[in-house]
């Protein structure tokens, strides 16, 4: 197996590790007030939307010739701090 073919696996492990988190976060929220619900609506769509954009990267990454993978790898790197940092903030809200 190759660096990149476990790097994309490992990938999609914490991709798949932040799905479970938004989904209990999801959950938690219909136990919110009525009025901050719209609000973690919101802010569940975003995650699900940057966990999307992340998954597309990764994709691109596994396709990518060996050369460029690597040049792409930063770009999945932040798109999954972006995504870990939102988690965070949603978690905090709702609280843990």
């Amino acid at each position: 197996m190759s660096t990149r073919d476990e790097y994309v696996r490992k990938m999609h492990s914490l991709l798949d590790k932040g799905n479970a988190e938004i989904d209990a976060l999801a959950a938690r929220m219909e136990h919110a007030e009525a009025g901050a619900r719209d609000a973690y609506q919101k802010q569940i769509a975003t995650l699900r939307v940057r966990q999307d954009d992340a998954r597309v990267k990764l994709e691109s990454l596994r396709n990518a010739s060996e050369g460029v993978w690597q040049d792409m790898k930063a770009g999945v790197e932040l798109a999954w701090d972006a995504i870990g940092e939102a988690i965070e903030s949603a978690r905090s809200r709702l609280g843990k």
